[in-house]
């Protein structure tokens, strides 16, 4: 067991902004329900799309899908989000849904888009707090991979300017921060920097953005339908340009590594390694502040409960599918402390593993970008595991199989 107040409420561990806690009390000036401010009504998001852009041109590889979408307005409406919430997400709502009627065009007016073969992409996957982050940055540095810049990827047809695109992405990259300072401290999101597949995958309205911002009631993520529209959206972005390996990177495709290598067989998994009592806390700390950005009540022991289950589970089942060959031999390991102590070693042993050529250049680069991104630059994520309900030893015997199989350093726990 841990401290007395390990579980202490978001409301006792930060302060919102004034703006934010003047906006949000506006429905409490009116009753004290948002949804009188703002509706989330999935037909009525669907006719102010349709309005702009025309219906439906098809279905993008998902006859399901609108269904999917109205479950998931329902559900978004029905929860308990607060003021700033509402709003934060009724506009990726009707964002992703423009996307997807406008990746819906395209595959219509040019069906050659899905003849692209995604060869070999480079995907980063691991725990929250084991070097996933700054890694997948790393690799983005060389321009032989091309990973989805947050602009692009939340506006992937647009024929706006690129400076106009930035300012666009602002919204749902940059406010993250000014809703919730402390957030930039757990993980940067900026309009030209690479984002994850979770945020590349939201207009397929089955992927796991959805559930990670808020508890929803009545809609469910669909794995399957997801890595589909994965695949068709990087055969949209790909077309017509030079080739280039796709860089992409998301914690979650370490529960899915069969349905990942079905969607790419030929792909290289990086998996990073660090000690599960510095990772599971850490994993629980950003997903309750990614859900107190738009939640007052933020069910803290449910989640610790949840993510424990699953990351553990998916540590350990990593080593099995791999020790029985249940899925490709194409992963490459990185372990946290040693791409801290030495980064451009580390990558460059990544590119020895996976075949790829590792340029002076590269690594000049990467020098010059970590000595202008220190560490701590947005302040300091600090956490052990009994504020948020672990206790080490505890999770070091759940995962001892993953930390037994990949030799993984225990680290102090202190903070």
């Amino acid at each position: 067991m841990g401290s007395g107040d390990r579980l202490r409420p978001m409301a006792e561990r930060h302060r919102r902004p004034d703006w934010v806690r003047r906006l949000n009390a506006m429905a409490g000036s009116v009753g004290g329900d948002a949804r009188r401010l703002v509706p989330i009504d999935g037909a009525e998001l669907m006719a102010t799309a349709v309005a702009e852009l025309g219906p439906p041109a098809g279905d993008f590889g998902d006859p399901a899908w609108q269904g999917r979408f109205e479950r998931l307005a329902a559900a978004v409406d029905a929860s308990g989000m607060h003021l700033v919430g509402r709003l934060m997400t009724k506009q990726e709502l009707l964002r992703a849904l423009r996307t997807r009627l406008c990746l819906a065009q395209r595959v219509s007016e040019t069906p050659a888009v899905l003849d692209e073969r995604i060869e070999a992409p480079v995907i980063v996957t691991g725990p929250a707090r084991s070097g996933t982050s700054i890694l997948f940055e790393l690799l983005w540095l060389d321009p032989t991979l091309r990973a989805p810049l947050a602009r692009e990827a939340l506006h992937p047809l647009s024929t706006a300017s690129e400076a106009e695109q930035l300012a666009w992405s602002e919204c749902e990259q940059e406010l993250w921060a000014d809703v919730q300072p402390e957030f930039a401290a757990i993980h940067e999101l900026r309009s030209d920097l690479p984002v994850e597949c979770v945020t590349l995958t939201a207009p397929s309205f089955s992927g796991t953005h959805w559930p990670m911002i808020s508890s929803l009631v009545g809609w469910e993520p669909d794995l399957d339908v997801n890595y589909d529209f994965h695949r068709r959206i990087l055969q949209v972005l790909q077309h017509g340009g030079p080739f280039r390996n796709w860089l992409l990177k998301t914690p979650g495709h370490l529960m899915t590594l069969p349905a990942l290598f079905e969607t790419y067989p030929d792909a290289w998994v990086v998996q990073t390694h660090r000690d599960p009592a510095r990772t599971m806390p850490s994993t629980v700390s950003t997903t309750a502040m990614v859900q107190w950005l738009r939640n007052d009540d933020v069910d803290l022991s449910l989640l610790t409960v949840l993510i424990e289950a699953a990351f553990g589970e998916s540590l350990n089942r990593a080593v099995e599918l791999r020790a029985t060959g249940a899925v490709p031999d194409r992963f490459v390991d990185v372990h946290f402390q040693d791409l801290l102590r030495d980064p451009v070693s580390t990558v460059q042993n990544t590119y020895l593993r996976m075949g790829r050529i590792f340029t002076s250049t590269h690594a000049e680069r990467i020098r010059s970008y970590l000595a202008e991104k220190p560490k701590g630059k947005f302040g300091t994520h600090s956490y052990t595991p009994e504020e948020w309900g672990f206790t080490a030893a505890g999770l070091r015997e759940r995962t001892a199989p993953y930390i037994a199989h990949f030799q993984v350093a225990l680290e102090e726990t202190g903070g």
